[in-house]
């Protein structure tokens, strides 16, 4: 008996997995589960350092910069990866030619991101303010133009009609 897959839960599956991965602290380190025990301060606002990197450096990106409009941020990004990133666009499209190594390849860009970037100074207490917010905004942004640049290029890999038949009997 065949086996039946609801193919738009498993791409919102996919588009939230690629999503998370293209997050820092959604393979940070488990003794402090990706930030989320590291309280904090974002400006005057209680926190923790996960849900300043889910939502509170895109909202204040938003509020300061976009006038409080998703759409005006998301147009910035793409203007972004047709214009300063293009260059760089191919090289987050190919990832290889086994596509089971992608994920690892991109967990691994990310958590060197949060070494580098999301947990350097954000201490148990701190307070992050401007200096935080304004070193670490590009590299949201540019996180959300690879994860969404990748998945573009994933469901043109599963969709494309000489890789189809593969990828549907392996669904």
């Amino acid at each position: 008996m065949a086996k039946k897959y609801n193919l738009t839960q498993a791409l919102l599956f996919l588009s939230h997995f690629m999503g998370d991965i293209h997050q820092p602290l959604h393979v940070g380190f488990t003794s402090d589960e990706g930030g989320n025990t590291i309280q904090l301060h974002w400006y005057r606002q209680k926190s923790n350092l996960h849900h300043v990197w889910d939502v509170l450096i895109i909202e204040t990106a938003m509020k300061d910069f976009y006038d409080n409009s998703l759409e005006a941020m998301i147009e910035d990004i793409q203007r972004n990866i047709t214009d300063i990133w293009s260059n760089d666009v191919p090289t987050w499209e190919k990832c290889s030619t086994d596509d089971l190594v992608c994920p690892v390849k991109y967990a691994q860009e990310s958590i060197s991101l949060a070494c580098k970037w999301a947990y350097k100074d954000a201490e148990d207490g701190s307070v992050l303010e401007d200096d935080y917010f304004l070193s670490r905004l590009p590299i949201v942004e540019k996180q959300l133009a690879k994860g969404g640049v990748r998945l573009a290029a994933m469901l043109n890999r599963l969709f494309d009609p000489k890789e189809s038949q593969t990828h549907y009997t392996e669904l």
